[in-house]
């Protein structure tokens, strides 16, 4: 049963959608199947709501399933509708936003019902990087109906709501009780698959709501709002004080400190979330462990990121602060592959891509972020960040270890090297003189200078080997 019966398809998309602007498609539509006792008044609509509206004045189309309609799963003519709303949204190159409230594949119908959730899917692969696709789940969304969000680009859930292939039950030496792999919180923490858990419906169509306003509707607009009222050239006091917390600096970074974050819950290692530069949406991605170290689920997050903005046009903004890979045994299993596919996806972007160098640089996992032979077209660098293979203390212990062992004072001999290592090779001016960073910025003028780049890659061009695509 949903857990929300008390909310109908249509009201969902009343409260979603602009006052009075909702369009609705094949109300008439009803089961072809007579067979168990199935009849015409027992699913008015095949229990889903479709059709089309705005958001802000902007098209979208939408399909609200309706739980008191065999528990709103899905039948053949239900996902014919589903479908169809797909080939009206594709034609047209806006949004398609899915509220799910459904108990699976209907069993009356079977196989009919079965390929009709191939239908669906089918659907949903033509439109990925073409228009976005947002999903809500306000009751239950289970067995192939947990498909839809997991080819969606986007997806919230309120808290009461359950995703989940098989059920906790169903899992072999698990109950619900153990483990409730089906609810909101595990699916946003442990899983990946969800954006944000809220406490209301109304909270999750708000959010859907602000993500719609501040997207493209398909992949070949822009997402930029001409009235920016924040000043351009705004001076953010303090900002050298936000190295550990990317966060506080993006949102001081924002016009009007705009902020919507994907995935808060889940491997929170690594930050992805949207801000507002004159006007304009970009993506950002940061590293946000308090022990600068990135772990495989981290550097998916980061990728799965990137390439829905590369498809929808929107620039990335990278703010660099990380030591090194996480050295666990559950990591390594994943890392070296997971790491090589962030590489990949910030290589193979072909939108405008600044980043920023806030705090240590190290080794391979500082590279791995939009260095600037991985793609960043410009590189800044904070005066006090730092860049190495490693710390400067370990690498002056193994490369000096013979000086080092002869010096009468050992201390004093390890600080005069250490210091002249991070002169030589590891402080924000020698990577600016090999020609690894193209300034060193204040803190104070990061969003002058981030949006000034922008503006300069507005027009950018980019070409890539002719392929069908790659394989990493």
């Amino acid at each position: 049963m949903s857990n929300s019966n008390n909310v109908s398809a249509r009201e969902r998309i009343a409260s979603l959608l602009d006052d009075s602007s909702f369009v609705e498609v094949g109300s008439y539509v009803q089961a072809r199947s007579t067979d168990f006792n199935v009849s015409a008044a027992d699913n008015p609509a095949d229990g889903v709501v479709t059709g089309y509206g705005v958001i802000d004045g902007k098209l979208v189309y939408v399909y609200s399933q309706d739980a008191s309609v065999f528990g709103g799963a899905i039948g053949e003519m239900h996902a014919k509708k589903i479908a169809n709303i797909y080939n009206m949204a594709l034609k047209m190159g806006a949004p398609v936003i899915g509220l799910i409230d459904c108990a699976g594949l209907r069993l009356q119908e079977a196989t009919d019902a079965l390929y009709g959730f191939g239908s669906i899917f089918k659907k949903q692969a033509y439109a990925s990087g073409v228009i976005p696709q947002i999903t809500g789940i306000f009751g239950n969304c289970g067995g192939g109906c947990s498909i839809i969000p997991a080819m969606s680009d986007f997806t919230f859930m309120t808290k009461d709501a359950k995703l989940f292939v098989n059920s906790p039950n169903a899992i072999k030496g698990n109950s619900e009780e153990k483990c409730d792999t089906a609810s909101a919180s595990y699916q946003a923490e442990q899983a990946g698959s969800v954006d944000g858990v809220f406490d209301t419906e109304a909270e999750v169509l708000g959010q859907i709501r602000q993500l719609v306003s501040i997207l493209p509707s398909n992949n070949e607009e822009d997402a930029l709002d001409e009235n920016c009222q924040d000043d351009l050239n705004r001076e953010i006091a303090g900002m050298e004080g936000y190295v550990s917390d990317p966060r506080s600096a993006l949102i001081s970074l924002s016009d009007g400190n705009f902020f919507l974050e994907s995935k808060k819950d889940y491997a929170t290692g690594v930050l992805t979330a949207f801000i507002k530069l004159n006007g304009a949406t970009v993506g950002c991605i940061a590293n946000a462990s308090d022990e600068m170290t990135i772990c495989p689920n981290c550097t998916d997050k980061a990728s799965e990121f990137i390439k829905f903005c590369d498809s929808f046009n929107i620039p990335i903004l990278t703010l660099v602060n990380v030591k090194n890979f996480k050295a666990t045994e559950c990591a390594e299993k994943r890392m070296s592959k997971a790491a090589g596919r962030l590489i990949f996806n910030y290589v193979n972007a072909t939108v405008p891509k600044v980043t920023v160098y806030t705090g240590e640089v190290f080794g391979t996992a500082g590279l791995a972020f939009a260095s600037k032979t991985t793609g960043a077209d410009i590189v800044y660098a904070w005066p006090d960040a730092k860049f190495s293979t490693m710390k400067a203390e370990d690498a002056v212990s193994i490369i000096c270890a013979d000086e080092l062992n002869k010096a009468k004072d050992k201390k004093a001999a390890k600080d005069e090297l250490v210091k002249e290592f991070v002169d030589k090779q590891s402080s924000s001016l020698a990577a600016a003189k090999r020609g690894y960073i193209d300034d060193i910025i204040t803190p104070s003028a990061t969003r002058k200078r981030v949006i000034a780049a922008f503006e300069m890659l507005y027009t950018k061009r980019e070409e890539r080997p002719l392929k069908k695509h790659g394989t990493v």
